[in-house]
């Protein structure tokens, strides 16, 4: 009997270890890798959508076109800001998304600190697709208005190495790149 206990907490322990081995990411970036934890028990479905783009390689080569000293790096957009895209467009960067259909808000109590992760989306709160922003310090006017779904755990000093924008827009010329990104 204690054999079967023990054989069992065993189990428990590998199956969590493989449980939260799959929500950590790694996004490699010029001056080196970031280490991302998914909330999937937050936002599911951000985070599937997330890890599924990943998965396709659709964040590999996408530029970080707005980025606002102070505030937060957005990135994301696979189908104009994609640098090795034949549809890639600087100045479209910012507008695109997946192929896949927008995603419904997954909003929560998690604040929008330094190294969150949360979806870009428009005026519509059920419009998030495939952009993301990484926030460089606290924005609590954020809080509730957009889907958290991750944080950044180690590599935040790179993340603060990516090239600003310029003006309120935060438009990004020669913008820093997503060299890849994925499940760890």
């Amino acid at each position: 009997m204690k054999k079967k206990i023990i054989l069992f907490i065993v189990f428990l322990f590998l199956v969590n270890q493989a449980n939260s081995e799959e929500n950590i990411m790694i996004m490699k970036l010029k001056d080196g890798d970031v280490v991302i934890e998914l909330f999937s028990d937050i936002a599911p479905n951000h985070v599937k959508r997330f890890k599924k783009l990943a998965q396709e390689k659709k964040y590999d080569g996408v530029i970080f076109h707005r980025v606002i000293d102070g505030f937060m790096a957005q990135t994301g957009d696979v189908e104009f800001g994609n640098s090795s895209s034949k549809d890639f467009d600087p100045k479209r960067a910012g507008t695109g998304g997946s192929e896949y259909p927008d995603l419904k808000a997954e909003f929560s109590n998690i604040p929008h600190e330094r190294g969150i992760l949360s979806m870009a989306r428009s005026s519509d709160p059920d419009s998030a697709n495939s952009q993301f922003f990484i926030c460089f310090e606290t924005a609590p006017h954020l809080d509730r208005q957009y889907t958290v779904f991750g944080k950044v755990v180690k590599g935040m000093e790179f993340v603060d190495l990516i090239k600003r924008g310029e003006g309120s827009s935060g438009a990004v010329s020669k913008p820093d790149k997503i060299i890849s990104l994925s499940i760890k």
